[in-house]
């Protein structure tokens, strides 16, 4: 569907930073006309609107809970609201990070349109608009793009239309859209607890928290945020019982840091397979404290007999975090075992491949939705605003449009029709299966991924895949099937023209010579080229130190290469890890080699703590020569973590 880019304003400040969602949209001219508007039939028979509860949970994966197939975590509460309502097989969220899709949940829009791309939100400087960076390294063939801070007054939120339609509207937990005047009291939010613009937990899940002291906000030694942040919701339940409510309990769980309950982590190191993909004990007592907290509001509910009149959505804003935590945050036992796995999806958090987007989602309403029910249907959290107006009996203000369509079809067990969804990405974050700037689109069971100026730095690369036979992404059919490529691309384009996004550039110093070492940059006392297939390296003024990113990988990691050299002096390996800016000494591996002018086939074992990120390479001094044909890095199964050909 084409929209008219002024409907969705991207320059207009607030005159008034602080002004009300009413007042600001008095001052733009626009009228008393609002979302909420009681039903005719409501006032009429004396009925009471349905309440809201919204359980949004950050970095929760697709397969960590019960409903969806995970045996290590236990979610029994999670577990009842399956039971009482449908659970959606394709749900996605509207960006592989937090603020987009949250953005994108409160305004019914894409985050293209928004100009919100990454989780940015909690930054002190107050950018409205997305822009594209100036300068980037010679071997990145895109301009990526740089997110706005703030979630803008001049959008219609969720909580606004509720708010103005009588409900009660609280939230509690993670906001991160922004710092006052762009926090919840000044987007249709009641009350607000803790009131923080943060990205998670200050400091710790477990007591004492570290949020600033004027929040008065600390704890006792010992009590988790969840359970605190459930007591406080239990309050607004009790508080409005009596009149309609929308309660947004936007979880901080389970984001970083690691940390939890430790008598929840010795449990769940006992229960732990090595051989499971999901196995970390840490994370598994952090998804447990979150399954407590929506007990606790369920039990509420039943308790005030309020379940058969209150909505409930449950969903996650991004994939879970496919990486080892490394030694991030206050309890790091298990600094190397992978945080979860979102298999057989692919990727995860701030990745465009499956395991980045698709989450889990369960709607209950009851007296409509059938308990136990499930829908396969393709929904969005661009979705959630028209959809929950139309659930809770509201109607849109007259011209307000969204992006997002409503699936109340789907509810009811009838077919939805949308042309396709999309996420758009322009940025590459840095952790495993991560990719260049990109941007895709989802029509049935095919999705297309385009990689903004990948092919040789001017055009485009892409990647295609038919998720009903290759569900894990393997297989790009791009190549095999360029008529279907074109006609993606094309759904890409219009809908890029469409949100009126900002888009990468491409990169002005691109050198396909620093492109071609794929990552590998000189530290110092070298000079690197390609020739003949081979990475040719120049000692100048000392021992010749290279580097290139790794992403992943703990336990026994490998740097394998082949390599000869008419130079002299030691070859010595190291490696880094997320959080360290240097190559510490005592993590140097003496690699035997003989600088003889043949090619020689080397090898240097890492013992490698928490979260590999990075591996250096000291293949001599001059005068003389060296030159790679290969280098791979493999973890202790053999698998081939990243590799270079040259």
């Amino acid at each position: 569907m084409a929209h008219n880019p002024a409907t969705y304003p991207r320059t207009r400040q607030p005159e008034v930073p602080a002004l009300t969602r009413r007042q600001f949209v008095q001052r733009l001219g626009l009228g008393a006309a609002v979302v909420g508007l009681v039903p005719a039939a409501w006032a009429a028979e004396g009925r009471r609107k349905p309440n809201l509860l919204f359980i949004l949970c950050d970095d929760l994966g697709w397969r960590d809970t019960t409903p969806y197939g995970g045996t290590f975590h236990e979610t029994p509460n999670i577990q009842r609201l399956r039971e009482r309502g449908m659970m959606f097989t394709q749900a996605y969220a509207a960006n592989p990070l937090c603020s987009p899709t949250r953005a994108s949940i409160q305004t019914g829009l894409w985050p293209a349109r928004i100009g919100i791309t990454t989780p940015a939100c909690h930054l002190p400087e107050e950018v409205f608009e997305e822009t594209v960076q100036t300068k980037a390294p010679p071997d990145k063939k895109a301009l990526m793009c740089q997110s706005a801070t703030r979630l803008k007054q001049e959008y219609y939120t969720l909580a606004e239309a509720l708010k103005d339609a009588g409900y009660r509207t609280g939230h509690f937990g993670k906001w991160h859209l922004g710092h006052e005047p762009y926090d919840p009291l000044h987007q249709g939010f009641d009350m607000d607890v803790p009131h923080t613009p943060g990205p998670g937990p200050a400091g710790s899940y477990v007591a004492p928290w570290k949020f600033p002291e004027k929040l008065n906000f600390t704890g006792q030694p010992g009590e988790h945020i969840e359970d605190r942040m459930a007591q406080e919701a239990v309050k607004f339940l009790r508080e409005n019982k009596d009149r309609p409510f929308y309660l947004n309990y936007w979880c901080f769980s389970v984001h970083g840091p690691w940390d939890a309950k430790q008598a929840l982590i010795e449990k769940y190191a006992a229960k732990a397979d090595p051989n499971s993909p999901q196995r970390n004990p840490v994370y598994a007592a952090m998804v447990k404290s979150l399954d407590d907290a929506v007990g606790t509001l369920l039990g509420t509910l039943d308790e005030l007999k309020l379940s058969d009149n209150t909505v409930v959505i449950f969903f996650s804003d991004n994939g879970g975090v496919h990486w080892a935590p490394g030694t991030k945050g206050r309890t790091p036992q298990y600094p190397d075992v992978p945080v979860t796995s979102n298999s057989p999806l692919r990727g995860g958090k701030a990745t465009i491949y499956e395991g980045g987007t698709r989450e889990p989602c369960l709607v209950v309403w009851p007296s409509v939705i059938p308990p136990g029910s499930k829908s396969d249907a393709i929904i969005q959290s661009i979705d959630f605003h028209p959809t929950l107006l139309e659930v809770l009996g509201l109607q849109a203000k007259p011209g307000h449009r969204f992006d997002g369509i409503s699936f109340v079809p789907a509810l009811k067990s009838q077919p939805l029709s949308r042309e396709a969804i999309f996420c758009y990405f322009p940025h590459s974050a840095g952790v495993p299966d991560s990719r260049p700037p990109a941007c895709y689109v989802r029509k049935g069971d095919w999705k297309l991924i385009r990689l903004f100026f990948e092919k040789d730095g001017r055009s485009h690369a892409y990647e295609l895949y038919n998720l009903k036979d290759d569900l894990s992404e393997t297989t790009n059919l791009a190549d095999k099937l360029p008529d279907k490529v074109k006609e993606l691309d094309a759904l890409i384009e219009q809908f890029l023209k469409d949100s009126n996004a900002v888009q990468p550039k491409p990169n002005p110093d691109y050198d396909p010579n620093a492109a071609a070492l794929n990552g590998w940059r000189v530290i110092r006392n070298a000079k690197v080229s390609i020739a003949d297939g081979h990475m040719v390296i120049q000692p100048e003024g000392g021992v010749a130190n290279l580097m290139a990113p790794v992403a992943g990988g703990t336990g026994e990691i490998t740097l394998e290469f082949r390599m000869r050299s008419t130079a002299s002096g030691d070859v010595r390996a190291f490696w880094n890890r997320r959080g360290e800016g240097s190559f510490p000494p005592d993590r140097a591996v003496n690699v035997p080699f003989a600088h003889d002018g043949q090619w020689h086939d080397c090898a240097a074992k890492f013992a490698v703590t928490g979260e590999l990120t990075a591996v250096r390479l000291d293949p001599g001094r001059g005068p003389g020569k060296i030159e790679i044909d290969w280098l791979r890095v493999k973890d202790a199964a053999g698998k081939v973590l990243r590799e270079w050909e040259f």
